[in-house]
């Protein structure tokens, strides 16, 4: 699983615990249209990758309107279309409520949650709902940045540093011998100053959360972060986690962007 779905999947699962729905499931928006991609408590497969086109259904709607919606019974509302009404019944679903995702003006994606009764949302549940919202949009908006920081030289000449600013950085923490360890370590430091004047950092990272936040800077999933670095996947988790916290960072996408603008990573 990708490092985005597995994402999705965490705010999906914290989304169903704080609002307690049974049900919980999302689609980004791209392309002029809305692709279900992430689900929670289903049953069936009839809303994987399903096809929501502006306007039409419920997340349709909130496309178009910008705002969250709810139907107490999807079945037989009046307030949306029924384009979708084989997968959505097939499912079992009867009362929905949606929230846009969204970056600045921008549509990013739908969050859905549901039950199998009919009932009318509380406050309580829209507002977990939109609470997860605004972090899958602080996700995407965190995931847009990356690469786009100011770097001397093109978008080849950008990743063909950071790759090798994390390559040394490997390559380092392998070594015994601390003499050639610190003479590599300054090396990948040097990179970073490339990019860069370095003045004197808001937040230190240990030697180690920046090994694995650089890994996770180039795409790498949890796995192969601790198969590069030698580490166990639950370590690796431990090192980004603290990493996060210290960058006040809410996903590791930010916690990425946020190093890169205090100059702890190329």
């Amino acid at each position: 699983m990708s490092d985005a779905r597995s994402a999705l999947h965490a705010e999906l699962a914290r989304a169903a615990r704080t609002s307690g729905l049974p049900v919980v499931f999302a689609g980004e928006f791209a392309g002029g249209r809305l692709r279900l991609s992430g689900f929670v408590g289903t049953r069936t497969t009839l809303l994987h990758d399903l096809e929501v086109q502006p306007g039409a259904g419920l997340g349709g709607r909130v496309i178009m309107q910008g705002k969250p919606l709810a139907v107490g019974n999807y079945g037989t509302a009046r307030s949306i279309t029924h384009d979708y009404d084989r997968p959505v019944l097939g499912e079992g679903l009867g009362s929905i409520i949606a929230v846009p995702v969204t970056t600045g003006e921008r549509c990013r994606g739908v969050l859905y949650g549901a039950v199998r009764t009919c009932v009318t949302f509380g406050d309580r549940v829209r507002d977990a709902l939109v609470a997860s919202g605004q972090r899958l949009a602080r996700d995407h908006s965190a995931r847009d940045e990356l690469g786009n920081l100011p770097l001397p030289g093109g978008a080849a000449t950008r990743e063909e540093l950071r790759a090798v600013h994390s390559e040394l950085r490997a390559i380092a923490g392998d070594l015994t011998d601390p003499r050639t360890r610190r003479r590599i370590y300054a090396a990948a430091q040097r990179l970073i100053d490339l990019g860069a004047p370095r003045s004197a950092p808001r937040v230190r990272l240990t030697t180690r959360e920046t090994d694995v936040l650089a890994q996770v800077a180039l795409g790498r999933t949890n796995v192969e972060v601790a198969q590069r670095l030698s580490l166990s996947r639950e370590t690796v988790k431990a090192y980004l986690r603290s990493a996060m916290r210290k960058l006040d960072a809410h996903t590791r996408h930010e916690a990425v962007v946020q190093a890169r603008r205090l100059t702890l990573l190329p």
